[in-house]
């Protein structure tokens, strides 16, 4: 088992473990790591030379590299080679960054709070690799800058390098960027806690995402569909490549069976998510399936697709063949696999770095472009009908995915319940269905692209998502759910979702979100800092902050019916009358918001709602109102379910109480004991009879009225005589 702690003062290592010893408070290196072995340096070498010709080969028949014009800019030729060639390294670090990360948290065992010593290994490479990362995400700025500008480098002035990083989208997303690979960097070496590394790695998966919401994806046709398929497929392409490579850096170690084993399953999913969200990207580039052997970028993306096919032929290689010969003990058909999948990894990584670079068939900044479909992402809908509310969906990769994983992970827990015959009441499966099947519908049906456009629409879909979607999930117990159907690994260092879950559940920022008056807080001041101030406008002009916006909704009500209604472990034991009054309070809280929206003579967000305002709707200010009428009115009904919820909770539990009491009155009786409350009528006579005895052992005064004073009249008389 691993150990991250020694005594004696040179390294050694413990005979027959992985366990390594060293000097207090410090790790050191893992047994077969202080050099490469034979060949060691072939599976690197080889990795590299096959991205850069690939990416060399992408750049040259993806037209990349076009010929300059007399007359026009021209950034020079150490632009045009450096950017796609840093574009390479950038995506490499980071990709070896998030796999060492993930790995070192969750797929290797731990050494009680610690990280392995292999845990300790990874991290500290994750730290140089994020240094590296950062340092070239700095380098994108300048070369894209040059790019853009269509001047070289060496002429290029500091502040106009600092207002791109600044003020323009691509700049704040490789700044964005760097800054949070540098934040990796810091803390990888920060500390060896579980924990710690856990945050690290969830850090650093973030930090994969800011480029993917701009370049060939921000201004495709269909943002809802270009960009967030984007992001999936780079988190997911992250996850599946550097976990792979993290596998090969600890092929030593004596749990690389059981890593590989964990490992396995997160890459199904992750080849699953790179094959879908890849797909729907092509096809959003493309425009027409011709294209895939008509342009240059379409040979590009069938040849993605003969490597995804590749690729998915070795993950099941390895599923069939050499991860049962790995728990067999035998490591040599495991690891030379590996290499061969890592080197087909890297020349896919190329190819995307050329895809990245290569025009696409459809333009991505017509001359003709129609502002609207700039704007939203699609063309201005015609008058809205509950046949086009319904009929003309914008599916968002975000949210499909969501329900997707929703519906699937909670039916599977229910299966397996199931199947171990457990009964799993089918009112909470209703309830979870119904919760995620609405969120999916107001998200990616017509209302959706209604909600971009009429402020009563986006306050419809406000609504829905922030009251009924929550309730509705929260009826469904997934935290019950999960705790009873995941299972619990055999190593008891490792630690499985279920433990995570547990962990998230009993942490100090969970019990301080889950704190009633913060609940209501957060649920109650969104509402009036989103519309009371310019925050709607600026996120209404962003696809993530849009998608930020939206899923902030579904959170802040998730949390506050949640310690309202839920029946979760994990959420504070509150007295129903209290949970009442905090209810009361956020009707009241709703309630004000919705008659503040319609007595305001201002308009919310004009700068976004002049622009994309239809000429069939009726003016802003009539829209606002109607929006602000909905707002007011909506919350009624889903109020007064809540507090029937919450009332009949409380009967039940004074049910319950009773229940008990009776019990424990029974089994007194039987064994001739006196239970709780035979005492604690004892000691209120008691104290009766202290309370009416005066200081000389006589009778106190009597009453007003002639009643008896405090405690039982008759057992005072008794103690006084």
């Amino acid at each position: 088992m691993p150990d991250t702690t020694f005594r004696p003062a040179q390294p050694a290592r413990v005979r027959g473990t992985d366990r390594v010893a060293g000097d207090a408070g410090a790790v050191a290196r893992p047994p077969g790591t202080r050099g490469r072995g034979r060949g060691g340096w072939l599976v690197p070498v080889a990795a590299v030379a096959s991205a850069v010709a690939v990416l060399l080969l992408g750049l040259r028949a993806g037209d990349a590299l076009a010929v300059a014009i007399p007359g026009l800019p021209d950034p020079g030729p150490v632009t045009a080679w450096a950017l796609p060639v840093v574009r390479l390294l950038a995506d490499t670090l980071a990709t070896l960054t998030v796999g060492m990360l993930v790995t070192a948290a969750f797929l290797l065992p731990g050494d009680g709070r610690s990280v392995s010593a292999y845990g300790w290994l990874l991290l500290r490479r994750a730290g140089a690799a994020a240094a590296g990362w950062a340092v070239a995400s700095v380098a994108l700025i300048v070369l894209t800058v040059s790019d853009l500008l269509g001047v070289p480098v060496d002429r290029l002035g500091v502040a106009t390098v600092v207002s791109f990083a600044t003020s323009i989208s691509q700049g704040q997303a490789l700044l964005l960027q760097a800054g949070l690979a540098l934040a990796v960097a810091v803390l990888a070496r920060a500390g060896l806690s579980r924990g710690l590394a856990a945050a690290t790695a969830l850090i650093a998966l973030v930090g994969v995402l800011p480029p993917a919401f701009t370049g060939h994806a921000a201004g495709a046709g269909n943002h809802q569909i270009a960009v967030s398929s984007l992001a999936l497929h780079v988190l997911a392409a992250a996850l599946w490549v550097g976990g792979l490579v993290a596998l090969l850096m600890v092929r030593r170690s004596r749990q690389l069976a059981d890593a590989a084993d964990r490992y396995g399953r997160l890459a199904l999913g992750c080849f699953v998510a790179v094959a879908v969200s890849g797909s729907a990207n092509a096809a959003v580039r493309l425009g027409d399936v011709d294209q895939l052997w008509q342009s240059r970028y379409g040979w590009l993306v069938l040849g993605k697709l003969a490597a995804l096919a590749v690729l998915g032929t070795l993950g099941a290689w390895h599923r069939s063949r050499t991860l049962p010969a790995l728990r067999a003990g035998r490591r040599g058909a495991f690891a030379r696999l590996a290499a061969g999948e890592v080197v087909v990894f890297a020349a896919t990584v190329g190819l995307a770095v050329a895809l990245s670079r290569s025009p696409t068939p459809v333009t991505q900044d017509p001359l003709d472009a129609d502002p609207i479909t700039e704007l939203l992402g699609f063309p201005m809908p015609a008058a809205p009908t509950p046949e086009r509310l319904l009929g003309q969906p914008l599916p968002d990769m975000f949210f499909l995915t969501l329900t997707v994983l929703g519906v699937g992970g909670y039916l599977a827990g229910v299966w397996r319940l199931h199947r171990a015959g457990h009964r799993w009441p089918p009112a909470r499966t209703a309830s979870w269905l119904a919760g995620v099947l609405l969120l999916a519908a107001v998200t990616n049906l017509g209302v959706a692209r209604y909600a971009y456009v009429l402020f009563s629409a986006h306050m419809v879909q406000h609504m829905v998502l922030s009251m009924l979607v929550p309730i509705l999930l929260v009826g469904g117990a997934p935290v019950t759910l999960a705790l009873r159907a995941l299972r619990r690994p055999t190593d008891p260092q490792v630690r499985g979702v279920r433990e995570w879950l547990l962990l998230a559940l009993h942490s100090r920022p969970a019990k301080l979100l889950t704190h009633p008056l913060v609940a209501l807080g957060i649920y109650a001041g969104s509402l009036f800092g989103l519309y009371l101030s310019d925050l709607l406008g600026t996120l209404m002009r962003s696809h993530l902050g849009h998608l930020a916006m939206l899923t902030h909704f579904v959170l802040a009500g998730y949390l506050l019916f949640w310690v309202l209604i839920g029946v979760d472990p994990g959420r504070p034991r509150l007295a129903h009358p209290l949970l009442v009054i905090i209810h009361l309070a956020s009707m009241m809280a709703h309630g004000f918001f919705g008659l503040v929206l319609m007595q305001t003579t201002t308009l919310i967000a004009p700068d976004w709602y002049v622009a994309v305002h239809p000429d069939w709707a009726s003016s802003l200010m009539e829209d606002q109102r109607l929006g602000a009428g909905i707002a007011w009115a909506f919350g009624e009904i889903p109020a007064a379910v809540v507090l029937v919820v919450l009332v009949r909770q409380w009967v039940r539990a004074d049910r319950r109480e009773q229940d008990r009491l009776d019990r424990a009155a029974a089994r007194a009786d039987a064994s001739g004991e006196p239970d709780d409350l035979a005492r604690y009528n004892a000691f209120l006579a008691a104290a009766g009879r202290a309370g009416s005895a005066g200081p000389d052992g006589s009778a106190g005064p009597a009453a007003p009225g002639g009643s008896a004073g405090p405690g039982d009249g008759r057992a005072g008389a008794r103690g006084a005589g």
